[in-house]
């Protein structure tokens, strides 16, 4: 049974939602979700607390689970937490050049307005 099935299998067992089962463990709907679904993993803290939670060691909570397979998903969620971060500090970048610009619009249009009306 792959980690994904053991989790819908223990939190059903316990006759608990996605929602209840993530306030347990004080993280959202969509991440127990994220967890079942195979789109992510929990963290090593997020384990124990499962384990704890359905009285099962470690080993029993996470046997069969492709180790490469995890890997791999948090190296794509690195990436793309990496590419998002980007995607913000570039539009910090252009919301800066732009306010240049429009400082610099409206002071050529002052020198423009100052040249036309006073320079005789």
């Amino acid at each position: 049974m792959n980690f994904n099935e053991k989790l819908i299998s223990l939190r059903k067992s316990k006759g608990l939602s996605q929602e209840e089962l993530g306030n347990e463990l004080k993280v959202s709907r969509q991440t127990i979700s994220k967890w079942e679904s195979c789109q992510s993993y929990p963290d090593f803290q997020r384990l124990v607390l499962l384990s704890d939670y359905f009285g099962l060691s470690l080993d029993e909570l996470v046997k069969d689970i492709d180790v490469q397979e995890v890997r791999e998903k948090n190296i794509n969620s690195e990436k793309l937490s990496s590419v998002y971060n980007d995607m913000n500090e570039g539009k910090k970048f252009i919301k800066v050049c732009l306010a240049i610009g429009a400082a610099a619009l409206v002071f050529f249009a002052v020198i423009v307005v100052y040249g036309i009306f006073f320079a005789k």
